[in-house]
C-alpha cells in the first residue's frame, strides 16, 4: 500500500514538474488516500499484535 503510495506521489511531482496539473492534482490526492488507508492498516496492525494471548 505505501508502495503504491509512493508511486501515485512521484507520477505527481513528474505530472506538475512537466505542467499537467489535472493529472498532479489527481494523482496526488489518490496517494494521500493510500498514505492514510496505509496508516490506519498499519495502527490497526499494530494494536492487534500487541495484544496478549488468553490463558
Amino acid at each position: 500500500m505505501l508502495h503504491y503510495a509512493i508511486v501515485f506521489l512521484v507520477i505527481a511531482l513528474i505530472a506538475a514538474v512537466l505542467g499537467f496539473g489535472g493529472i498532479a492534482g489527481a494523482a496526488a490526492g489518490i496517494a494521500k488516500i493510500l498514505f492514510l488507508v496505509f496508516l490506519v492498516l498499519f495502527i490497526v496492525a499494530l494494536l492487534m499484535g500487541r495484544r496478549s494471548p488468553r490463558v
